[in-house]
């Protein structure tokens, strides 16, 4: 039995079988062939080409289906390679100056290429680096003839286990038989890690070691609350984990008991528990799971794999879908947040040093206002159909705010010249994520309509710590004094404001800090949909008097351990 420690991704815990996502790999001989031979190796190549892309055209239909139209566009690229005549040329050229095998000739080819992108300074270039090595794989396993392996394959439940996870592959998990994935890199808050939440599958990220130490087959046992990872478990480990998944089971049971039920403290104290969402098509699970409203509507999934950049209507659309289906719970629609781990490689933003400090979410805006703006139009014409508000992220100061909604009038006057009715009043907000922004939350709510806390941004400026990084996860500390002292001064400058603040970092799903949170005054609360229930079953057993008191407790305590280990105990006596 192995058992590794790792960063708690998505919550629960699942039983079952490895899936090595990544491992697959091709030992291709070289082999003398004669002049006769080449038609025939042609004709092979030709046929592994069509093959190949009829498995991704395959691929693309079922992702269509079950995810929509957007995620299927992933796989656009794949077939582009497929098309890329250099690369053919190259290969019948070389097959016919060699006279070897074209499974051989193809293997070299495809060295050569992934090789020449790597060295190639250009981002979006070197990004299809992942590509052309996918596409090349699944063609090599045609001209040798090998099975084929993939997700959609998977008999049985399944534990994913991968170096890592692309966007494409977490989209490609969206799958009935795979029960929970590991990785090795990966944080928290990572893209993959959010994405696990909404698909609703336990995950444990930064393990470092786990592609080494599973073999294909072996059973895992993922604890995706805790981070633990245990490899071929002993009779009496897997005993006790059956026993934990049935007891979560119940635990289930009593949480959607009150699912539809208002997010009221016994004393009468109301907070909106809201869902934070990435596609238009997550509602339904919105809807399922009891939310009050969309907290978090992150625009920027919908430009990702992708070349080109989506229109004004694609974007109306969406958001008007959105807000029809949530009509008339509100739905925040945060504007366009890329940088830091999510690199958008149409807008060819070059590589930075630090990139979760550079050019990024509302300074990247403000500088293309042709992009922005576009985004701007897009949302004002969708707020006519529901209750839909917007929030800018990243906002550092009063300036930012002025500009961007400097922006916002030159989209309104765009749209009135043009006839289009849009909400006048639609009300804008910003995310507090950036330390001087949480200094300086008495000024910025003289501007604003509303706050909403990013806190999975303000955790790492305040504490200096790479959010995505495992080698420094530990010092990653949602429950630090400092973490709580800056939401309490953004909470309290709202409400003397007279404005709400709302959380949407993975912080307001968290369980064991929901109590501190609302001690402290905060009004709403966004998180994956699946953790709304268990959310509201905590407020509902509380008063709002008790929480701020215990608030006020932890606010004396000196480290985030402590503040951790003490909520954790008020919180399990609650749902005991």
């Amino acid at each position: 039995m192995i058992q590794l420690k790792g960063i708690a991704a998505a919550g629960g815990i699942s039983i079952g079988p490895a899936y090595k996502l990544g491992a697959e790999e091709f030992t291709v001989f070289k082999e003398p062939i004669t002049w006769e031979d080449i038609p025939l190796q042609i004709q092979l190549f030709e046929e592994a080409l069509i093959k190949t892309r009829r498995e991704i055209i395959e691929l693309q239909k079922r992702i269509s289906l079950d995810m929509g139209q957007e995620e299927a566009q992933i796989f656009d690229a794949h077939l582009l390679v497929l098309e890329d005549r250099m690369l053919i040329e190259e290969v019948i050229s070389r097959l016919k100056k060699e006279q070897l095998n074209v499974a051989y000739i193809f293997s070299e080819v495809l060295k050569k290429y992934i090789s020449v992108f790597l060295k190639i300074e250009d981002e979006y270039l070197k990004e299809r680096t992942a590509d052309i090595n996918d596409v090349g794989k699944r063609i090599l396993r045609n001209l040798l003839g090998k099975e084929k392996k993939g997700l959609g394959e998977i008999k049985e439940k399944a534990v994913i286990v991968a170096h890592d996870l692309s966007p494409s592959e977490t989209v490609a998990m969206h799958t009935k038989n795979v029960a929970a994935f590991v990785t090795d890199i990966g944080g928290k808050t990572s893209h993959t890690a959010i994405m696990a939440k909404s698909l609703e599958i336990p995950a444990v990220v930064g393990l470092e070691t786990v592609t080494s130490k599973v073999n294909p087959g072996d059973l895992i046992i993922v604890d995706g609350t805790s981070g633990v990872v245990i490899i071929d478990p002993d009779e009496a480990t897997l005993s006790s984990y059956r026993q934990k998944l049935e007891s979560l089971k119940g635990f289930t049971e009593k949480f959607l008991s009150v699912k539809d039920l208002d997010s009221v403290t016994t004393d009468g104290r109301q907070v909106l528990i809201n869902a934070n969402i990435e596609f238009p098509d997550e509602v339904p699970s919105v809807k399922l799971h009891g939310s009050q409203g969309i907290g978090l509507y992150r625009t920027e999934f919908f430009y990702m794999n992708r070349r080109d950049s989506p229109t004004e209507e694609e974007h109306y659309q969406a958001y008007k879908y959105v807000a029809e289906e949530m009509n008339p719970h509100p739905v925040i629609i945060r504007t366009l947040d890329i940088g830091g781990d999510k690199f958008l490689s149409q807008f060819r933003i070059p590589h930075e040093m630090q990139p979760f400090l550079g050019w990024r979410a509302i300074r990247f805006c403000l500088a293309r206002p042709d992009i922005f703006k576009l985004q701007l139009r897009a949302i004002l014409r969708a707020s006519v159909h529901g209750n839909l508000k917007l929030m800018y992220p990243m906002i550092s100061g009063v300036e930012e705010l002025k500009q961007a909604n400097a922006l916002l009038e030159e989209a309104k006057e765009e749209l009135r010249k043009k006839g289009q009715v849009f909400n006048d009043k639609i009300k804008v907000g910003v995310m507090i994520e950036v330390p001087s922004a949480a200094m300086t939350a008495d000024i910025l709510a003289k501007e604003a309509n509303f706050f909403s806390i990013g806190t999975n941004d303000l955790i790492q400026y305040s504490l200096a710590v790479d959010r995505a990084n495992e080698k420094v996860a530990y010092l990653y500390e949602p429950a630090h004094p400092a973490v709580l002292r800056l939401i309490r001064t953004v909470i309290d400058a709202a409400h003397q404001a007279g404005i709400k603040v709302g959380m949407c970092g993975e912080m307001a799903g968290d369980p064991s800090l929901a109590l501190i949170l609302l001690g402290l005054g905060l009004d709403e609360f966004s998180m994956p949909p699946q953790v709304i229930p268990e959310l509201k079953y905590i407020i509902r057993a509380v008063s709002y008097k008790d929480s701020q008191n215990f608030a006020d407790e932890i606010m004396k305590l000196s480290t985030g351990t402590e503040v951790e280990e003490y909520a954790q105990e008020k919180v399990a006596k609650i749902l005991k």
